[in-house]
């Protein structure tokens, strides 16, 4: 049961105190409190769990601090829907609003690798006016002799050129709870000149104790990968272990499923899940098109396959892309086949724009139609 309490309720007004004291004495009973930003004002869910079968709902509703009551399923009790459009969706961060409304575009390097090509990267995005990349630090592997990404030792001036080319928002993996702290201690240091949105990668997503680790955290939002090889339910489950522990600011990232018949794609792309994702939650959905063709092969009619995968997604509605580039790919210690180049940007910038305003347009036929 969901427990949506009048705006702006402060947990210090007589009305807060009285509906908790109540909700403390019902028996097998516990409960949650989240507390969500909107853009005009600050709203507080409470999520009681246990055999609130049990529970009337119009004496709930009653209680002082309660606008209004929901009944919701066990799964994705936090991110789901819950049958209420109502309920706010998406949050604010470094300014930029992230919601299923919202259109980002991150791109940037799958590794940094050295000082003059992060440079290179954030100078041409700013020239193309982005405010987004992708910065990977901490690189999981398949083989143990691979780059895995030099650490914390690139993030100083990482952050310090984002800040100079007026980067908001940082993609940034992390494999281990302690990149956190990493992260945290360096943006303090550097007077947080950026911010960085945490990225789960597909190997993680059901690394549990490191999902508990990023949700116990508020001050970073989430990009959450589905994993490559599980069904669509249990990633959504993951990013509900983020959203369980206290953070669900969460974009879910479809980037592709690890099977032999996606060849010669690197994987068989998923973004059909693209408006599955919005209707059984309230996140945000990214996609992935450079982890899912895995090339930079151009097809006969003169378009990149990335990009014509990227458009399925954008098409179908996707809030966010997030793609591979480097100034030299041939020198990229990470995928480097993969990558887009830098002349390549502003054709990707225009071809991105055209497919989200064909999406709108789409859904504005729709639902036009189904007003008629």
């Amino acid at each position: 049961m969901l427990l949506i309490l009048h705006p702006d309720t402060r947990t210090t007004s007589p009305e807060y105190q009285k509906t908790v004291e109540y909700l403390s004495t019902l028996k097998g009973i516990t409960y949650r409190v989240h507390e969500i930003q909107g853009v005009q004002q600050k709203l507080t869910e409470v999520y009681l769990l246990g055999e609130t079968q049990k529970l009337d709902k119009e004496t709930i509703e009653s209680l002082p601090a309660v606008e209004r009551v929901i009944r919701i399923s066990d799964e994705y009790r936090v991110l789901g829907r819950h049958h209420d459009e109502r309920r706010t969706t998406g949050f604010e961060y470094q300014g930029l609003r992230f919601d299923q409304n919202s259109f980002h575009l991150f791109a940037g390097l799958c590794a940094v690798d050295t000082p003059e090509h992060v440079e290179l990267m954030m100078k041409t995005l700013q020239a193309n006016g982005q405010v987004c990349t992708r910065m990977g630090a901490y690189k999981p592997r398949t083989s143990p002799y691979a780059f895995q990404g030099h650490g914390k030792t690139c993030l100083p001036y990482v952050f310090d050129l984002a800040g100079k080319y007026g980067i908001k928002v940082i993609a940034m993996e992390i494999t281990h709870e302690s990149h956190i702290d990493e992260i945290h201690e360096t943006l303090e240091k550097a007077g947080r000149p950026t911010g960085v949105m945490l990225q789960v990668g597909t190997r993680n997503t059901q690394n549990f104790e490191l999902l508990k680790a990023i949700g116990r955290q508020k001050t970073y939002p989430v990009l959450l990968k589905r994993g490559f090889g599980i069904s669509l339910n249990e990633s959504l489950n993951a990013a509900e272990y983020l959203a369980s522990e206290g953070n669900s600011h969460v974009v879910f990232c479809l980037r592709g499923m690890k099977t032999d018949a996606g060849l010669p794609h690197r994987n068989l792309v998923d973004f059909a899940h693209v408006p599955v994702v919005k209707r059984l939650t309230r996140m945000p959905v990214c996609v992935d098109p450079s982890h899912s063709v895995g090339n930079h092969e151009r097809a006969p009619d003169g378009v990149l396959e990335v990009l014509h995968a990227a458009a399925q997604g954008v098409i179908a509605g996707a809030n966010m892309v997030l793609i591979d580039f480097h100034p030299h790919p041939a020198k990229a210690l990470v995928d480097g086949p993969q990558a887009l180049t830098l002349p390549d940007l502003p054709t990707f910038i225009e071809d991105m724009m055209l497919c989200r305003n064909t999406y709108l347009a789409r859904q504005a036929l729709h639902n036009r139609n189904s007003h008629a």
